[in-house]
């Protein structure tokens, strides 16, 4: 931070600095995008987990389904024409791009004067946080989505692929079941037993779980066998990925829908909530309510549903294939500057990116729900 505010303080003054020179606004872009594009990084999981292609022309890509066809043989003098039945079906989806995401803020130019800190750095590090953390919520919500879909490839009774999979945490009525390191394992384990009949790779599994639920889970890692860990000491505590269960890599995440609230939900013990005693002093960002993602709602063009979609849903285990994202406008930032800034005497520091999300192929999707015996339908 301080090598950044005096390599900028040393652009600004070097003579020439204005007149053919380092433009400064451009080093100052400079710096804030990089600020930004790395908070992004830090904060989002989800980007390399699955299909992400960009989006040059046109507002929508289309990503083509291919299913499985049968093997025989050869009758000698017969002619080979292809299956009877005209298989692989083939099937398309497509991906449409949403609105422009956005987030911004204005700093007024005497708050920075009055302030011992670099400001402007430390905004365009939340707008990376808040891009990274939309981008990520809606990643999860398609794979959940996905888990409750038939597969949208099939030729005839005999050339239907496999869907989506939902998976029961415990056998009560109590939400509390899914954070309960035994109950977690051996859903994980049917999980992996339902992608491996799915025909799904088991090259890139992943889960997201909770942070409640993964922590859970790292206290069982050193005395529960079933419960495999990359790394010791502290490490361990670090929650990157460092806990995997059948060959599923699990990553905790505060942006994973977690009965009808993202990463947390405290209140009394019910069907829908897990019972989890609030600690004090959250504030408004911890067990935040889900917003509305349907596709009616301004901006949004693919479908990541509402809250009460999922009142039940504690989990996803997933492979790459589960979903897909089209970006148009990669993460950037963009900065005010000549008659705009001395007009208000400040700068608006904007965060931008283009893209949309909804599942691929269901087969690659795996919910876990709990609180009750039926299964979340699809939306």
């Amino acid at each position: 931070m301080a090598h950044q505010s005096s390599t900028l303080q040393t652009a600004l003054t070097r003579p020439g600095a204005l007149n053919g020179g380092t433009d400064p606004r451009a080093l100052l872009l400079t710096l804030f995008s990089g600020e930004m594009f790395k908070a992004f990084q830090r904060e989002q999981i989800a980007r390399d987990m699955i299909q992400k292609r960009t989006l040059k022309n046109g507002k929508s890509l289309q990503f083509i389904f291919t299913g499985r066809t049968t093997a025989e043989y050869h009758t000698p003098g017969n002619s080979i024409l292809g299956n009877s039945d005209g298989a692989p079906p083939v099937a398309e989806k497509t991906i449409t791009c949403d609105q422009l995401l956005i987030s911004s803020a204005f700093v007024y130019e005497l708050d920075e004067v009055l302030t011992h800190y670099d400001l402007r750095s430390e905004i365009s590090r939340k707008i990376g946080y808040a891009l990274a953390q939309k981008y990520d919520r809606m990643i999860f919500r398609s794979i959940i989505r996905g888990a409750r879909k038939a597969s949208p490839v099939g030729k005839s009774s005999s050339f239907r692929e496999p869907g989506g999979t939902q998976i029961r945490v415990g056998t009560s009525t109590n939400a509390s079941d899914a954070l309960d390191s035994g109950k977690l394992v051996t859903a994980f384990y049917d999980a992996a037993a339902a992608l491996d009949e799915k025909g799904v790779s088991g090259d890139g599994r992943v889960a997201i779980l909770n942070p409640r639920q993964y922590y859970a889970m790292i206290q069982e890692a050193g005395t529960n066998g079933l419960i495999n860990r990359d790394v010791q000491g502290d490490a361990l505590q670090k929650g990157n990925g460092v806990v995997e269960v059948a060959g599923i890599k699990i990553y905790k995440s505060m942006n994973m829908p977690f009965f009808g609230s993202y990463g947390t939900k405290y209140g009394t013990g019910s069907a829908t909530n897990p019972g989890t005693t609030d600690p004090g002093n959250t504030g408004d960002f911890v067990s935040e309510a889900m917003e509305d993602g349907r596709n009616s709602v301004s901006g949004v063009e693919n479908e990541y549903g509402q809250a009460s979609n999922f009142n039940n849903t504690c989990g996803i285990v997933f492979q790459r294939e589960a979903a897909g994202m089209v970006e148009a406008i990669g993460p950037q930032v963009q900065v005010t500057s000549g008659d705009v800034s001395t007009i208000y005497q400040g700068d608006v520091i904007l965060g931008r990116l283009a893209c949309g999300c909804d599942y691929l192929n269901p087969a690659a999707s795996v919910e876990l729900f709990a609180g009750t015996a039926t299964k979340p339908a699809a939306f």
